[in-house]
């Protein structure tokens, strides 16, 4: 059977186009047996559906029959079955209306799963926006949008809803936001009910999570609901607690990502039936159902975590934008340092800069010094290339006599890389050209890629058979460390695990990026943030602000007057921005270089990523804006598949106001390929993190 056409886009046709005759006659006979089934619906007897399937082609509504038997559980919003293709596939209701444009005769809804509206009418009208925005389908952003259905809670009868706690005058306050000149200000608009816009650089220290409870409690006063995104489950959880402390038990809602699929359906619920106004996560809480949304919170907007894998790719700081324009809220996009895509939006005036003055700051803020200063080098030459230089040592010794002292290592692992000893070639497996590495402290290299194991190597360009470590993860400085300082305790925090706290007593602890353990009632007393090289030298455009944000984040753990050693060159302009603590003034810089060399954000960029002849066919039959430039493809892996093909990228760039164009070109050309059947897919990624 050949696809049929797609209609226009505000078109509508019958889903029997699409099925087989024999799955049409099978689907009618079934009706045929079901007399009272056949009859419609007294009024809005047509349903219009969203089909559960992936093809970009049929990114539309279709009708279907309403029987008179289903009418009153098929509810706008609600889960249905349908036949499709000569499938049976479930589907949404989008909206039920009197009559189809469609001339023929329509099917029937198979059955109604649940009677409960789960797709409400803002999100859908929001799902649709961030669809068209990158180039996905309604459905894809759906399934984001509504978790899997359990039937128990449905059963389950709702808890009455806590009543508010009573609070004294002085809980009404603007809180830790007195520290801000425009603190008390933006908390103000906020209970009035006014859509207050700020980018926020947070204050080193504890309090951005009681911060965060306060600007919810007064869109709450308004009568007015929050939706609060964060990058992990641990911030996920002191937010939930600042939260309870301030609204009492049970007035919101905590998604954190490691929750169970039953109590996050049940947290689900009592938001989309209102019971909870206030709802605090992961992404998972990104499209919350909130009701009379009036603030969307989102911290540390420079993690990647806030992109998600699943197609189409949407970053939580766009959405969160877009919802907070389409529902007149308020927004605060925090963390203690600022993207030069928030930079952006402060420049554009559609957020204000809420920030700390200098006095303030400096009160609370460590001391940072660079290992690879004039001074530093003068009286130790080895402290530019030397991993530990002896100020970083004597800080963590001086530190560790009054707390726990943090080392941030930017990779974890064992030696994740290793050169030739002699010419310093980086080493290769033999069978497949991949990099070798050592796992452990009883291993030997191996290939990072095929497995193999490295038993004689010697290197290719000199016949060396010694190695040396280039790249050191976690738990080999964890070795080196406890060898350094034998009396005291070494604690690592990475992926394999990851420690939530520490206690505030002489110790080291070894983390990577975003893994840091917190040190209740006081801080670190000193930090050292090693292999700066590392983060810096990475081949990404946004090295340096990754580097920035991952070393703000760690010194801001530290008590204020304690002190941070980077190990990095003084001279770099994103290390002089960490010793002044200024990540606005960097923002504000990076921002304009990438202006003038037309990169993202200052322009948009949209990502083909395939195997070569994909890749050039897509692009062939984009219809792209006049203003669109094509950069590339080039290869961008250079390991063989089963196929011993290599995968390409092209990138597609235009002006930030023609990113909708590109998004309807981009949409349109995955259509008409995936209406002809074509099943050589290729990744289409509008606003990649990666364009290097």
């Amino acid at each position: 059977m050949t696809a049929q056409p797609g209609p226009p886009d505000d078109g509508l046709f019958d889903v029997s186009e699409l099925l087989d005759p024999k799955a049409l006659a099978k689907a009618r006979a079934q009706e045929a047996a079901r007399p009272e089934a056949r009859r419609p619906a007294g009024s809005l007897s047509v349903a219009r559906v969203i089909v559960d399937t992936p093809l970009p082609h049929l990114d539309r509504y279709f009708d279907y029959r309403v029987s008179a038997d289903q009418d009153a559980q098929a509810v706008a919003g609600c889960r249905v079955k349908v036949w499709f293709h000569g499938r049976l596939l479930s589907g949404l209701i989008a909206e039920r209306v009197e009559t189809s444009d469609f001339g023929g005769q329509l099917l029937y809804l198979d059955s109604v799963v649940s009677a409960e509206p789960v797709l409400s009418p803002e999100v859908l009208e929001l799902a649709r926006a961030v669809a068209d925005r990158y180039a996905g389908t309604l459905n894809e952003v759906a399934k984001l949008a509504i978790p899997p259905r359990r039937i128990r809670v449905e059963r389950e009868e709702p808890p009455e809803p806590p009543d508010p706690p009573e609070r004294e005058d002085a809980d009404t306050g603007p809180g830790p936001w007195a520290h801000y000149p425009d603190g008390p200000g933006f908390v103000a608009a906020l209970r009035e009910g006014r859509a207050a816009r700020a980018v926020w650089n947070a204050l080193p220290g504890p309090g951005w999570d009681d911060a965060i409870a306060v600007a919810a409690e007064a869109a709450l006063d308004a009568g007015r609901g929050t939706v609060i995104v964060l990058p992990n489950s641990r911030d996920v959880r002191a937010v939930d607690a600042a939260l309870t402390r301030r609204l009492g038990e049970g007035r919101h809602a905590a998604l954190p990502a490691d929750l169970g699929p039953t109590p996050r359906y049940r947290r689900w619920l009592s938001v989309l039936h209102g019971r909870t106004r206030v709802v605090v996560g992961s992404r998972l809480a990104l499209l919350a159902p909130v009701r009379d949304l009036g603030l969307v919170v989102l911290w540390d907007d420079g993690d990647d975590v806030h992109v998600d894998q699943s197609a189409p790719y949407p970053h939580a700081r766009t959405v969160l934008a877009m919802r907070a324009h389409m529902s007149g809220a308020g927004a605060l996009f925090g963390g203690h340092t600022r993207s030069t895509d928030t930079q952006l939006l402060v420049e554009s005036g559609w957020a204000q800069p809420l920030v700390a003055d200098r006095a303030t700051l400096r009160g609370r803020a460590p001391v940072i010094r660079p290992a690879g200063d004039d001074h530093e080098l003068a009286r130790d030459e080895a402290a530019r290339t030397a991993r530990l230089p002896s100020l970083a040592l004597k800080a963590a010794r001086e530190g560790a006599r009054e707390g726990p002292v943090l080392f941030q290592v930017p990779r974890r692992g064992y030696l994740n890389a290793l050169a030739c000893a002699g010419c310093r070639e980086p080493a290769r497996c033999e069978a497949c050209r991949g990099p070798l590495a050592i796992r452990d402290a009883h291993a030997v290299p191996s290939c990072g890629w095929c497995g193999r194991v490295a038993g004689r190597w010697t290197c290719s360009e000199c016949g060396s058979p010694r190695m040396r470590a280039v790249v050191v993860g976690d738990r080999r400085t964890a070795e080196e460390l406890g060898r350094a300082f034998p009396s005291l305790t070494v604690r690592t925090s990475g992926r394999d695990e990851v420690l939530a706290q520490v206690p505030n007593k002489p110790s080291l602890v070894v983390s990577t990026p975003g893994a840091e353990p917190v040190v209740p009632d006081g801080g670190y007393a000193a930090a050292v943030l090693l292999d700066g090289w590392a983060l810096l030298n990475r081949p990404d455009l946004r090295a340096s602000e990754e580097a920035l944000r991952r070393w703000l984040n760690a010194a801001a753990l530290v008590r204020p007057g304690g002190t941070v050693v980077v190990a990095a060159d003084a001279s770099v302009p994103v290390v002089q921005s960490l010793v002044r603590w200024d990540p606005a003034g960097f923002a504000e810089r990076e921002l304009a270089e990438r202006r003038g060399l037309g990169f993202p954000p200052a322009v948009s960029m949209a990502s083909i990523t395939g195997a070569p002849e994909h890749v050039r066919e897509l692009l062939d039959q984009i219809r792209l804006p006049e203003s669109a430039e094509v950069l590339g493809p080039v290869p961008v892996d250079t390991r063989t598949g089963d196929d011993g093909g290599v995968t390409e990228r092209a990138l597609l760039r235009v002006p930030r106001g023609a990113v909708g164009e590109l998004s309807r070109a981009l949409k349109a050309a995955a259509s008409a390929r995936s209406a002809r059947r074509d099943e050589h897919l290729v990744q289409v990624r509008v606003d990649p993190l990666q364009v290097l």
